[in-house]
């Protein structure tokens, strides 16, 4: 019986859960600003939030090595205070992962905290409630289906990379081989069984999280039918 190598799920599923809470910790503040703030630099910042949507996964990953590598005005910098290499490291995988699954995450609560609207938050702040207050017990409740979604959409989009997690991890085994790269890899070495099983996990896990959202949105549009 073929044996299944886990090492590349082991890291793919540490890799989505690490990247997710970084992208819930940065794009909840960065989500709030764009839903409330009438701003001229708003679209700028769309633009830069959205950018990964369109662009190919090879030019960020190709820009990210750049600005990474040791030479790299960033990763240069980082590695002169004393910092470790970040390309090729799972810390640059996260760095990628953060950058091309941002929409993915700050969109969904953007989305979701433009429709809950003013009014409730006005009335709170009538009630003498700070703005930490209105925020943590009146916009996240009711920006609940967005948190939710956002979460589901980046983990599952990041399982997914493969093109900025090759050009900036590469394949290195244990290190930065995720599940995507596995997959390359399998196919370029005819291993086809290891292809087929790797691949149908990637088919049921994006199904199961599509269910998953789907059924919370059904769930939270029921009390209002």
């Amino acid at each position: 019986m073929h044996e299944l190598d886990l090492a590349p799920i082991v890291l793919t599923v540490k890799l989505a859960a690490v990247t997710t809470v970084i992208l819930l910790a940065l794009g909840t503040p960065l989500a709030w600003w764009l839903a409330r703030t009438h701003s001229r630099a708003r679209i700028v910042v769309e633009a830069l939030v959205a950018m990964p949507l369109v662009l190919p996964p090879t030019v960020l990953g190709f820009y990210l090595l750049f600005l990474l590598g040791p030479n790299g005005p960033v990763g240069g910098l980082w590695e002169t205070w004393g910092g470790p290499r970040l390309v090729f490291s799972f810390w640059g995988l996260v760095i990628g992962s953060v950058l091309y699954s941002l929409p993915f995450v700050v969109q969904p609560i953007q989305n979701a905290l433009m429709a809950a609207g003013n009014r409730p938050l006005e009335v709170a702040s009538t009630l003498g409630a700070s703005p930490w207050d209105r925020f943590r017990t009146v916009a996240v409740p009711m920006a609940r289906r967005g948190f939710i979604t956002a979460a589901a959409l980046g983990f599952a989009h990041t399982v997914g990379e493969f093109g900025v997690v090759l050009m900036i991890g590469g394949n290195i085994p244990g290190r930065t081989r995720v599940i995507s790269i596995a997959i390359y890899d399998s196919v370029e070495a005819l291993d086809y069984p290891q292809a087929h099983v790797l691949s149908a996990m990637m088919l049921a896990f994006a199904f199961v999280v599509f269910v998953f959202v789907y059924a919370l949105n059904r769930r939270a549009d029921a009390p209002s039918r």
